[in-house]
C-alpha cells in the first residue's frame, strides 16, 4: 500500500511551516519519524492555544 500523495504533501508542508524545514529535509524523515514530529507540533499548539485562551 503506498501512502496517499495529498496526505503526504499536507504532512510535508505542516512540518516545514512551523520547523522551517525545507521540504527535502521533511521527506527524508522515515515515516514513523515524520508522525511523531507531527504529534509533538500538535501537543505544543494545544498548549499555546490552552494558554492563551486561560489569559497566561
Amino acid at each position: 500500500m503506498t501512502y496517499a500523495a495529498d496526505r503526504l504533501w499536507e504532512e510535508v508542508v505542516y512540518v516545514a511551516y512551523y520547523l522551517h524545514w525545507s521540504a527535502d529535509s521533511v521527506l527524508d524523515l522515515e515515516h514513523p519519524a515524520r508522525r511523531r514530529v507531527i504529534e509533538e507540533i500538535g501537543r505544543i499548539n494545544q498548549k499555546i492555544a490552552a494558554n492563551d485562551a486561560s489569559g497566561d
